[in-house]
């Protein structure tokens, strides 16, 4: 019996260690601070978030104590270079700790003794934030097409699944893809060159469209939902690519001609109007304001010959009104943002659902700002008027394409300062002066292996409130079998 207690006893404790659950005893503080990956200290997230799984570099055999505000947590053994955290435990903590913090505190063995490093801190917002993302996982230099999708990932766990990807499109281009409000029930993307058209998802159908008019440039480029559903704002392009063979900006998109239109997806018609569409302007990224009322969009005055002189195209914010009962445009443009005189350029404008933010990308010049790394976020204070970077969000190394949460109290953004050349997603608190937090990078179950092994970039992070369903194979027929519905053009009315 003794003998059968004491193999019991050890398999347990064999049982216990293999899973990441000892428990230890710490002995001694140590003065000496300790170094993560990702990067998680002193940030600010939701409480429905993923454990925040972390490597501690350069330590071997370590623990990893968790800490509530009163004093209930677990420990965490290291196990295959990083802290498995348990995701119930992990949720329970978060939940108790709600407008608080946890503490975590890594431990390493000394002498045989256990000794805790500096500790840090983790605050946990009231807001949640919502439950999914939709991004595109693309090669870095993305004219290759043979690995290419659009994705989404469950915030709430490492959840991940695929809403396109492109074997089904015989490896065509897919790209650019919207949510109307985030509602994974209202969306659309593109695809390119093989099997081309536009699908949109909407009222449980999908639709194939042929965007390509007499009256513009081009297909439908860069979209934006209004928020009753009806309308899709987007851009049309006359788009180049330039490949720089010594610069940090490594690849240069950029337009020889733009204009912004309005998609009517009840009529199956492109409209616009005389101030959208001048030879003299290039308009390019419109967005609708939380309230529909207007149209944001970035205006630069058209420069000649291009690519030679792209480095003199500067952007600046601007506005339209727009009646959505009418389908008719104001009669003036009004400039939010003068980037221009003062040598910059502006992408990307996205008002925050609850309308009292503007947050834009500034950077050097054009508006492709997704290689240039000077790029960094703003906001106006639509009330105010006043202007400032997200400094807490920005780093040394390009952020672009960003997306607000339902509730404004998070954003979502792409940046390239883990390692200059891959885009990785970070996402960040806003409280309610507009200011943001520390960002933190998409959690992932083992962070440090899946970002070193991933050779592809996110592109257009994009909050979801719940997860797509949809057909693969409804998706390929569609695109295969479909021709497609044309849209027509009319010109639209100012008032």
């Amino acid at each position: 019996m003794r003998k059968f207690l004491l193999l019991y006893g050890l398999m347990t404790l064999i049982l216990c260690t293999s899973c990441g659950e000892r428990t230890i005893v710490v002995e001694q503080q140590l003065n000496e601070d300790v170094a993560i990956y990702p990067d998680y200290k002193e940030v600010t997230i939701p409480s429905n978030i993923a454990p925040l799984n972390f490597s501690p570099l350069e330590l071997g055999d370590a623990q990893l104590i968790a800490e509530g505000e009163n004093g209930e947590g677990f420990q965490v053994q290291l196990t295959k270079g990083f802290f498995d955290i348990p995701p119930k435990k992990w949720g329970k903590l978060l939940d108790k700790n709600k407008g608080g913090k946890i503490k975590l505190t890594v431990c390493k063995s000394v002498d045989g003794k256990w000794c805790a490093l500096i500790p840090f801190y983790i605050y946990i917002a009231q807001e949640p934030i919502d439950k999914y993302i939709a991004y595109r996982l693309i090669p870095p230099d993305y004219e290759l097409w043979n690995k290419m999708g659009i994705y989404q990932r469950n915030l709430e766990s490492f959840e991940e699944s695929a809403i396109y990807e492109n074997t089904i499109g015989d490896y065509n281009c897919a790209n650019c893809h919207s949510f109307q409000n985030g509602d994974p029930k209202q969306f659309m993307f593109h695809t390119r060159e093989t099997h081309p058209g536009t699908l949109v998802f909407k009222n449980g159908q999908i639709e194939k469209l042929n965007t390509k008019t007499d009256q513009t440039i081009s297909f439908l480029v860069y979209p934006y939902w209004h928020p009753d559903g009806k309308y899709i704002v987007f851009s049309v392009n006359s788009t180049r690519q330039a490949f720089h063979a010594n610069n940090l900006n490594r690849v240069e998109v950029y337009d020889s001609a733009s204009d912004v239109v309005v998609y009517d997806t009840e009529k199956h018609q492109v409209i616009s109007c005389d101030l959208l569409k001048a030879d003299s302007v290039f308009e390019t990224f419109p967005s609708f304001s939380a309230d529909g009322k207007s149209i944001y969009f970035c205006s630069a005055k058209a420069v000649n010959p291009m690519p030679f002189e792209y480095r003199k195209v500067h952007y600046d914010l601007c506005r339209i009104e727009f009646n959505a009962e009418t389908g008719t445009f104001g009669n003036k443009v009004d400039t939010l943002y003068h980037a221009s005189p003062i040598g910059k350029s502006v992408s990307l404008p996205r008002e925050s659902p609850d309308g009292k933010y503007m947050t834009f990308v500034l950077h050097q010049y054009g508006n492709f700002s997704i290689w240039h790394k000077d790029a960094d976020l703003y906001t106006i204070d639509l009330n105010s008027g006043e202007v400032f970077p997200l400094e807490d969000a920005n780093s040394d190394n390009v952020e672009s394409y960003h997306s607000w949460s339902r509730n404004s109290k998070w954003m979502v953004f792409s940046s390239r300062r883990d390692d200059g050349l891959y885009t990785r997603p970070y996402i960040c608190y806003i409280d309610d002066g507009g200011k943001a937090h520390k960002s933190f990078m998409l959690p992932q179950r083992n962070p440090k292996k899946y970002y070193q092994d991933l050779l592809l970039s996110y592109n257009i992070p994009e909050f979801i409130t719940d997860k797509v369903i949809v057909s693969q194979k409804a998706i390929e027929k569609m695109l295969k079998d479909e021709p497609g519905h044309s849209v027509s053009y009319a010109t639209g009315s100012t008032k």
